[in-house]
């Protein structure tokens, strides 16, 4: 079994979000990145996969050079090797991260085989598009399913399965090779051990060159070079509601005024 899943290198969303001063990015210089959630979830299904059916993983994420720090987080997990497609670091819009990954899949299964599934999670945490495990799907020629909250491989084949609207399971059986794309909660990731950390340090991650967005061979640009799609004009934080509190009173003394809030919002009646 020889699995690839696709990463994404996203700001931690812990902490306070800043934007840059020309509203274009986001500030980062007080953030961390991490691996999208759903991307996570991603790295253990693979890894579990290849446990279960012995072969081999593989991780590739489109970034700048600074994502080898992701990558080898995944192979701390139990992945077995990495690829970056270095970029500059400007953003990638879907349809060119799309084309890119599709021929970085292409020259890797020339190179070392095809890769019986291909995983992505179902959307990052950043942009929440929705749309490059599809369009890579779409652009290899093999079936996609996306949403999954469980999946089983065997051979030859895989069963998908998604909670319906409304309650209830939908099942879907693909033929391999087949592109997925998992939500959060399909399994519980495990945390990399020191040993697994020391090892990842040790190995090497593939770097490949790919360019500026919209510079990918696969028609990824319209004329001119320029990007497919709409393009960003700004990014806007919503404004904080302000948070306010009311002193009722101290001690024994606040109680007729809490008695009074607790009526008038309904809670209790006199």
């Amino acid at each position: 079994m020889n699995v690839l899943v696709c990463v994404k290198r996203v700001p931690q969303t812990g902490g306070r979000i800043v934007l840059t001063g020309d509203g274009q990015d986001i500030d980062t210089k007080f953030l961390g990145f991490t691996i999208s959630p759903h991307e996570e979830c991603g790295v253990e299904e693979a890894v579990r996969i290849v446990e279960a059916n012995g072969g081999a993983s593989t991780v590739l994420t489109l970034g700048p050079a600074g994502a080898e720090d992701q990558l080898r987080d995944a192979m701390a997990l139990g992945i077995d090797r990495a690829v970056l497609l270095e970029t500059d670091g400007s953003e990638w819009d879907p349809v060119s991260t799309a084309a890119a990954i599709a021929d970085a899949v292409r020259a890797q299964e020339a190179a070392n085989g095809p890769f019986d599934l291909i995983l992505f999670g179902n959307e990052s945490a950043d942009s929440g598009g929705f749309q490059v495990g599809i369009r890579v799907a779409v652009a290899l020629g093999r079936p996609v399913v996306t949403g999954l909250k469980g999946l089983t491989v065997g051979e030859g084949s895989a069963v998908a399965r998604r909670e319906a609207t409304g309650g209830g399971w939908e099942t879907y059986e693909l033929p391999l090779p087949a592109v997925v794309g998992v939500k959060e909660g399909i399994n519980l990731p495990r945390y990399p051990s020191v040993p697994g950390r020391l090892r990842a340090r040790k190995k090497d991650v593939e770097r490949i060159a790919v360019g500026a967005a919209g510079s990918s061979g696969s028609g990824a640009a319209g004329a001119g070079g320029s990007p497919i799609g709409p393009s960003k004009v700004l990014l806007w934080l919503p404004q904080e509601q302000a948070s306010q509190v009311e002193i009722l009173g101290r001690g024994a003394d606040a109680a007729p005024a809490v008695v009074d809030l607790l009526q008038k919002i309904g809670a209790v009646r006199s």
